[in-house]
Order: structure tokens, then sequence, then C-alpha cells
């Protein structure tokens, strides 16, 4: 019995040596496991992609939705960057719901909430060209000078793919290409532009802005804000889009400027409201 026991013990202080071996193992793995989450998260830091959005009046909640469906569709864990063009009184409103989200999700995305800013000289008329303060992104270029490039989307834009998939149009740019858009329609028949446009348009129906990727540096090469403003000059009594037909325009001049994207990376109403003209849509993309 006496020896038994003693075999008992034995095999006791075996297991909890085990136990103890094994706890130690896990506590040092995981704190290695964690050390290098940190440098990966601290890797996607250093590159963000970067998004812009300009919100004004009562876009807030669709503000959000927009940005809370990027964060969801971001799969492969991209580090990501929300920069938000606002009014005054709304910036304690899109804070408080964007640092509830970093609190729940601190290693996936930033924001900053900067304010509005047009060209003094006739900052009232851009303030309200089209929508409220839409023309913002034509004036991005001088305003984030850190920027390299960027993603600016509407406030009515839904992600139902990661961001990456549009964010690798980028690395598709050739040497001169500055911007990546969607066209504006896929048909003729139903084509605003090309039926009822008063002033020039890209290619042979138009663009829409709702979706851009913006080579920034690119941009300030090219003297972006210096061609913008006399187009503005020249044809604001024949716009009716406010910003999308000055960028429209621009591109008519310098095609050679802009990348074009795929339909399903601007999926809007009018693809499927009278035909079905974007078919590849069912991969997923932006609507």
């Amino acid at each position: 019995m006496a020896l038994l026991q003693k075999k008992m013990r034995h095999f006791h202080i075996c297991l909890l040596g085990l136990v103890a071996l094994t706890t130690i193992f896990y506590i040092l793995h995981s704190r290695s496991l964690l050390k290098m989450d940190n440098r990966h998260n601290m890797e996607y830091r250093k590159t963000p992609i970067h998004m812009v959005v300009v919100a004004c009046g009562q876009r807030v909640q669709e503000t959000l939705v927009m940005i809370k469906s990027a964060i969801l569709f971001n799969y492969y864990q991209e580090y990501l960057k929300f920069s938000v063009f606002t009014e005054e009184h709304l910036m304690d409103e899109f804070s408080e719901k964007l640092s509830d989200w970093r609190d729940l999700f601190p290693q996936m995305f930033e924001f900053e909430l900067l304010r509005l800013r047009f060209p003094n000289q006739s900052e009232a008329e851009w303030r309200n060209l089209f929508k409220p303060c839409a023309a913002q992104r034509l004036f991005l270029p001088s305003l984030l000078t850190n920027v390299d490039s960027l993603l600016y989307v509407d406030t009515d834009i839904l992600f139902l793919s990661p961001i990456t998939d549009v964010w690798q149009f980028l690395n598709k740019f050739n040497e001169s290409q500055i911007a990546a858009l969607a066209p504006e329609h896929e048909s003729e028949n139903i084509g605003w532009y090309n039926r009822f446009a008063r002033h020039p348009f890209y290619g042979p129906l138009g663009v829409n802005s709702g979706v851009m990727l913006m080579n920034l540096t690119r941009m300030r090469q090219f003297n972006w804000e210096q061609h913008i403003l006399p187009i503005y000059k020249e044809y604001k009594l024949r716009i009716t889009w406010g910003d999308q037909d000055i960028i429209n325009i621009l591109f008519y001049y310098h095609p050679d400027k802009l990348y074009l994207m795929p339909c399903e990376y601007n999926y809007r109403p009018d693809h499927c409201m009278y035909m079905s003209i974007c078919n590849i849509s069912h991969s997923g993309g932006i609507i």
C-alpha cells in the first residue's frame, strides 16, 4: 500500500509539473504572438489605406453607414484611415460614434475630422455648388499635402467587398494617370451626358465621380487646381452636376490622365432601373 501511495504521489508531482510547463509555454507563446501581431499592425499603420468623405447637412448617419460597411468588409484586416470633412456642428456626433467603434477595433482603423476649406475669394459659391460641400473634393491635393494617394467616396456609397479590391487599381496606373473613375453609364440609350450635357465630357458617356481614386502627388505635379478654376469660370452656367461635370470637362481635355475602372466599382440604381447593364456586379464591389 505504501509503495502504491508513493507511486501515486510521484505521478501527481509529474502531472503538476507537466501542467506548469504547459502553462509557461502557453504564456510565452501568447506573448510572442502578441508581439508579432503588434509589429504586423504597426506595418499597417505606416501605410494605411486612406479614405476621404465630405459630409454636410443631414448626411451624418448616411456617412456612418458607409464607414461601417468599409470596416465590416475589411476581410484582409488592412489598416484604414478615414478623413471626414464636415461642418463644425456635426463634429461631436461623428467623434462620439467613430470613437466607440475605434475602441472596439483599435488595430483596424483611425479617423480625423477636418473643417471645410474652400478658396477664400469664392467660398460661398464653391460650398453650394450642386450638393452642399460636395466640391470640397476638388481641393484635396492642396488640403492633404502629406497624403500620397486616397480613395474619395460619396456619403451614399456602400462597400460590398474589401476596400483593397478598388485600392489595387492604383498599382495599374501608367506613368501619366492621376485618378481612376467608373463610367457614368454603360448604354448610349439611357446615358445622360451624351443626350443632355451642354459641355465637354470624358469618353462617349462621361464618368461618375462618386468613387474616385486619387494620386494626390501626381495631381499636385499636374497643377490640378490651376486647371479646375478656369474650367469652372468658363462653364459654370452650363454645368448641372457640379464638381462631377468639372471633372468630366477636365478629363475631356486630358484623357491620358484618367484610369477607367469597371462599372461594378461604382454600381448605381441606373445600372438596373431600366435594364441590367452592369451584369458583373453580382461578384461584389461598391454600390
